[in-house]
């Protein structure tokens, strides 16, 4: 547990709270779960029978299976056969709301490769799945029959419920419903997509409770074109990458180069290619280029507007930059991160060729301070909204961009801050220092 709190602190992830299946709280919302469920009729005792992956937790249909019986997920575990009694859940009771859920709400699973998969699966026709063992030292006792043991993933599923409840709260499924249920979006890795896109929602519906609005389902990924394990000494090290690089560049990467939802390749080739040249050449260059010239050629304060003289170059920059906001909400919203970081890496470019156009080194020659102006206060205030834009994927950066143009970054996010005009002018700049130190390209 430690290690992944620790991991997270260095990539920046803030999480509300960290919960465990093996609290009082959660073992007191599984029961009262559980009761609503039986008294539904839904749990039954019968005999299980089948082959069973103990890293999956789950009974595979033979068919599933590998040579040797092994897991199509865990490729060097052989499965066990199991032979014994459990109390099973009424999946198949709701193969029909199930289909309905997902013909009235197509959007609920995302992306549509996930949801062409878990409709396939149910097309099939849908089984009953077991959520008891017996003989097992650890977890929660079955209400009904102490003998038994709840197990994965009725057990596990509820855990999602039990850390809403807030601190000092009774451990009832109505304060832990009272404030954050139904979920907007529920992330979840896409081989454990069957669990939570049929099995969760027919508990909840069985428990008479609403639905989440989605369950989106993020790739796998490779390295260097081949799956990572530690037979092939191939995995990827997360401290030792954040180590090397930093949490910027490991979070833009990934969100940028990825589709988030597909499968990804990583190469650490490729990851330095691909920062190096839209953190440091464009985004950092712009940045840093535009305070340079704002120190050189007019005082290292924030330039204000005098005239129109170069409306016609810097209108379709304006234009850009304002309606940036409103393209990159619809991407955030969906999860399209690399769509994000495309249309905030367009403007970018659009301006640092609006400087190369406009060539503010010659205007300055020629006395022209209103074009020139004009041209730096449009290129600043373009990467504030560029930097802000990209806060939720590069949030050290974005930081360190906002001191640079003597802002403070807001303590809470909003999308008034992708308005156009927010960078006061006569602001006065410290010191320019690069945005993003290029990366070292790897032998």
């Amino acid at each position: 547990m430690a290690q992944f709190q620790d991991l997270w602190q260095k990539l920046h992830i803030e999480y509300d709270r960290f919960a465990r299946t093996t609290s009082p709280q959660h073992r007191a919302i599984v029961t009262e779960f559980y009761q609503r469920v039986w008294e539904q009729g839904d749990i039954y005792l019968e005999r299980q029978q089948g082959w069973y992956c103990v890293a999956c937790e789950e009974f595979k249909d033979e068919k599933e299976l590998l040579g040797d019986r092994k897991c199509p997920i865990h490729v060097t575990m052989p499965c066990e056969w199991r032979d014994e009694p459990n109390y099973f859940f009424r999946l198949s009771k709701y193969q029909a709301r199930l289909e309905a859920l997902y013909q009235e709400r197509p959007e609920f699973i995302q992306p549509l490769s996930r949801r062409n998969e878990v409709l396939g699966f149910v097309s099939q026709g849908l089984r009953d799945f077991s959520i008891s063992r017996v003989n097992l030292s650890w977890g929660i006792p079955v209400p009904t029959d102490p003998s038994h043991t709840l197990y994965v993933w009725f057990d596990a599923l509820l855990g999602y419920l039990s850390a809403l409840l807030e601190p000092g709260d009774a451990p009832t499924l109505a304060n832990a419903l009272a404030k954050w249920f139904p979920f907007r979006l529920h992330l979840i890795g896409k081989d454990i997509l069957r669990f939570h896109a049929i099995y969760w929602p027919a508990m909840l519906m069985s428990a008479e409770l609403p639905l989440p609005e989605r369950v989106f389902g993020h790739g796998f990924l490779t390295k260097d074109g081949l799956k990572m394990g530690k037979s092939l000494g191939n995995t990827l090290d997360p401290f030792a990458l954040v180590e090397a690089y930093g949490a910027d560049a490991v979070r833009y990467f990934f969100l940028r180069e990825i589709a988030f939802g597909k499968d990804g390749d990583f190469s650490e080739k490729r990851f330095v290619e691909t920062v190096n040249a839209d953190l440091a050449n464009s985004l950092g260059n712009l940045l840093n280029r535009s305070l340079n010239m704002t120190h050189k050629y007019c005082g290292g304060r924030v330039p204000t507007p005098q005239t129109e003289t170069i409306q016609t170059l810097t209108a379709p920059v304006v234009a850009l930059a304002r309606t940036l906001g409103d393209r990159l909400a619809p991407g955030y919203e969906s999860l399209d991160f690399a769509g994000v970081c495309e249309g905030i890496l367009a403007l970018v470019t659009a301006c640092n060729k609006l400087i190369d156009e406009v060539a503010p080194w010659k205007r300055f020659k020629e006395g022209d301070a209103a074009a020139i102006a004009e041209l730096l206060y449009t290129v600043l205030e373009a990467a504030r909204l560029s930097t802000y834009g990209l806060s939720p994927i590069t949030p050290t950066l974005s930081r360190e961009a906002y001191r640079q143009l003597g802002l403070v970054f807001p303590d809470v996010n909003s999308w008034e801050h992708t308005r156009w005009g927010i960078l006061p002018t006569d602001t006065a700049l410290p010191q320019p220092s690069p945005l993003f130190q290029r990366l070292p390209v790897p032998a």
